[in-house]
């Protein structure tokens, strides 16, 4: 059981990785701002805690493929800022031909399988 619930963290965490070089690919922004992103671009289908928003960002600074800067907001409020880097656009473009190769191989086997896994 252990087993499958490291699977699943690793695909959640792969994915939000996605999402997160995604959404910075078109703008800088905050977690819960990537959060809101998430969520609503994805009709709800997708919810990703903050939590593991702020692991993969952590995660994308220590590996130089994004930065962050601090921006006032209103008079004392300081919000954190995430940037994508040259090379995070470079591992971006990686791991999106990584995840369509994936998603094409799944959809060959549903479809070899006739639309039904349980066969």
């Amino acid at each position: 059981m252990e087993e499958k619930m490291a699977y699943k963290n690793n695909l959640i965490t792969g994915i939000t990785e996605l999402l997160v070089l995604k959404i910075l690919e078109q703008q800088d922004s905050y977690v819960y701002e990537i959060q809101k992103m998430i969520n609503n671009n994805s009709e709800h289908l997708l919810s990703i805690s903050l939590n593991t928003i702020y692991t993969v960002t952590y995660k994308l600074e220590n590996e130089n493929l994004i930065s962050e800067y601090s921006k006032l907001v209103g008079k004392k409020r300081t919000r954190v800022y995430y940037h994508l880097e040259e090379t995070g656009k470079e591992y971006l473009t990686k791991i999106t031909a990584n995840y369509n190769n994936m998603i094409d191989g799944v959809n060959h086997i549903i479809n070899f399988l006739g639309g039904n896994l349980n066969e």
